[in-house]
């Protein structure tokens, strides 16, 4: 009976994650978003900046405010803020030279990365090894997007 309990308090001390996926070398499966700092950058509760793979808005941050900026900023303020997230990872590059967590973002089951990038809001930005999986898919997004004449 006494080495069923040590072994029941070691399973305890096993690393987990919510609801039992496996967290990744790059970060974690969920967080809850702090702040949003502009249209491709989010700030979770645990302090770890988050930078949508291959989704690029222009800048709202120090002191710049360049077309369609703001509208980026608002609508991923609108789809994120305060909401858990679920996010997922390239795993050939983590972070990039800012130092940000680079993932796919999905919050409601939304992917919020392609969304704005299809919806005009955002162009793809590929900055290799990061992303390269899904390169193609992105700039077919945003192709389809200048065709409509989206953003």
């Amino acid at each position: 009976m006494r080495s069923w309990v040590n072994v029941g308090a070691l399973l305890l001390l096993l690393p987990t994650s919510s609801c039992g996926k496996p967290e990744s070398k790059c970060g974690p499966s969920t967080g809850r978003v702090a702040f949003v700092v502009d249209g491709d950058t989010i700030e979770l509760e645990s302090g770890t900046k988050i930078r949508y793979l291959l989704a690029d808005t222009t800048e709202t941050t120090k002191g710049k405010n360049d077309c369609y900026g703001q509208e980026a900023a608002t609508l991923n303020r609108t789809l994120v803020e305060g909401k858990t997230v679920s996010l997922a990872y390239d795993e050939t590059g983590c972070t990039d030279r800012f130092g940000r967590t680079l993932a796919y973002v999905t919050v409601d089951g939304v992917e919020v990365n392609s969304k704005l990038v299809k919806e005009g809001y955002a162009c793809t930005l590929f900055v290799s090894p990061s992303g390269g999986a899904r390169k193609d898919e992105f700039e077919t997004y945003e192709s389809e997007a200048k065709t409509a004449r989206i953003g």
